[in-house]
């Protein structure tokens, strides 16, 4: 009897989850305990998925609410490593675009699909290596380019398996990109192996993943697209002695810990009114405090 085959492209919308094509479930055997902040997030995504996508508003509140507490360490999990399967639905990327201007509508974060029509990805891997060898130089400036490229696939259809968009991405970061190549070539391959089977080690079957580790190794996972207090009830409850951050809601304080933001993450963010925010925000741009890149399937708001 064969078992149906679920693209990775293909995210459940109601559970909010891209699954790997394969899935191997294996016993934690690594130790997982840390010791330099209150709680660690080993964050598996990948830059392809829609739904690490869609939960950039909540990780954004609990990195402001909570940073202070908590390290966050991103892991690539491989989401496409090819077109090599036929099932799901998806056979080819053509098939890929409709998927995503409804997960688009869904999560209220601007996706527009037409780059599986215009230029479609062979592979997630090469900006996935991309990242690491980012992260080689900075981890800080890592962060900054895993969302550049996000943007890039998600809002302005760039094939960011592309050298030529990975490049640019990474000198819009600040990366000196002699060593982002050589680190490509090089560690940075190796990293993403590592990460790959840490992922199956875990028993990663799917992205978003986030693993919250307590300093004794003790780990809650929280899997999908959830609401905000899933994601803050799982560090509280590794952490029940953890205080919240009031964020500064005001637009000027948002913009400067993030230069860009969606209308979705600017509402989680500033606890406006969803239905208010695109007006309010499409003021500060008729005054030139803001830039506005608007998409099919929504608006980024940009520092100007």
């Amino acid at each position: 009897m064969e078992t149906q085959q679920i693209s990775p492209l293909l995210c459940d919308i109601e559970s909010g989850l891209c699954e790997l094509p394969e899935s191997t479930i294996e016993t934690p055997g690594q130790d997982l305990s840390q010791k330099d902040k209150s709680v660690k997030i080993i964050y598996f995504t990948d830059p392809i998925c829609s739904t690490c996508w869609g939960i950039e508003p909540q990780l954004r509140k609990l990195k402001l609410e909570y940073g202070h507490a908590l390290e966050i360490d991103y892991r690539m999990g491989g989401l496409l490593p090819d077109w090599s399967y036929n099932s799901g639905g998806i056979s080819k990327p053509t098939d890929v675009a409709h998927h995503w201007d409804e997960v688009s509508r869904h999560y209220d974060m601007p996706i527009d699909g037409d780059v599986w029509l215009e230029d479609p990805l062979a592979s997630s891997y090469p900006a996935s290596i991309a990242f690491k060898a980012a992260q080689l130089q900075a981890p800080y400036k890592a962060i900054l380019f895993l969302r550049e490229i996000r943007e890039m696939v998600f809002l302005h259809k760039k094939n960011i398996a592309k050298w030529e968009h990975l490049e640019t991405a990474a000198q819009k970061v600040g990366l000196d990109l002699d060593r982002f190549k050589a680190d490509y070539d090089g560690q940075a391959q190796l990293l993403f192996q590592e990460d790959l089977a840490l992922g199956k080690q875990l028993g990663v079957r799917g992205f978003p993943t986030m693993f919250f580790i307590d300093s004794q190794g003790q780990s809650e996972k929280v899997y999908g697209l959830k609401p905000y207090a899933e994601y803050e009830n799982a560090l509280k409850k590794q952490l029940p002695s953890v205080t919240k951050t009031a964020i500064d809601s005001d637009w000027e304080t948002l913009f400067s810990s993030f230069r860009t933001l969606t209308s979705r993450e600017f509402a989680e963010l500033s606890g406006q009114n969803r239905q208010e925010v695109d007006t309010y925000l499409q003021n500060l741009a008729d005054k030139g405090l803001l830039n506005k890149v608007a998409t099919k399937n929504g608006v980024l708001w940009v520092r100007a």
